[in-house]
């Protein structure tokens, strides 16, 4: 995939929300929409401009992409997959980026932010099924069982998670032993477990044009 080299920060001033790009930093005071909720530039102290429907369906778009820290043919790929199947495509669409390998080592805790689970992933820390497998984009299935292979136990970062991975909040559709750092795939997430900061219909409307 190629990389995202854009400064973090920017990119939720751009959209002017927070998009958890760089983990712990965006719940303190050092956020940078805490700091300065302006947009980048020389001209970011003026007032956002008034955006037509499909300037604010690809800011709509840009802003889900850059949450979940993919590319854009990864992105369309992943709707178009979930646009064929039955049922609510926007929620499809939801679904299929939450079963990424990369969010769900982020959802279970073992990472700050979805890059650090991406190059945790890349550097082949963890199993499928007692597969490694170290392709961020890997879609998990349910049932599937996910863990830190054991010789990646041994290394000083994982030894160090302590505390913050036992108290990491994590969504039902996900259960996870903390003694073993092993994790199932219980169901697909339900409508709760989706995030809310998103008009996914506007994405649809985006790409059915």
């Amino acid at each position: 995939m190629g990389t995202n080299i854009d400064n973090k920060c920017k990119q939720c001033r751009r959209v002017g929300e927070k998009l958890f790009l760089k983990g712990e930093r965006c719940l303190g005071p050092k956020c940078a929409l805490v700091k300065r909720n302006t947009i980048p530039g020389a001209h970011g102290n003026k007032p956002r401009r008034r955006l037509s429907d499909y300037g604010n369906q690809l800011a709509e778009k840009q802003k889900a992409k850059r949450y979940y820290g993919v590319s854009e043919k990864q992105f369309r790929l992943t709707y178009e997959k979930a646009s064929s199947k039955k049922g609510d495509a926007g929620k499809n669409f939801l679904r299929a980026l939450e079963f990424r390998l990369d969010n769900v080592i982020f959802r279970l805790g073992f990472a700050n932010s979805r890059s650090q689970a991406r190059q945790l992933v890349n550097h082949g820390h963890f199993t499928v099924n007692d597969v490694k497998t170290d392709i961020p984009s890997f879609s998990v299935k349910e049932g599937q069982v996910i863990a830190v292979r054991e010789k990646s136990k041994k290394s000083p970062y994982f030894r160090n998670l302590g505390e913050g991975l036992v108290q990491a909040e994590r969504p039902s559709w996900l259960h996870f032993d903390t003694s073993t750092m092993v994790a199932k795939v219980l169901h697909e997430p339900k409508d709760e477990d989706l995030p809310q900061g998103f008009n996914v219909q506007m994405i649809i409307e985006y790409y059915s044009k």
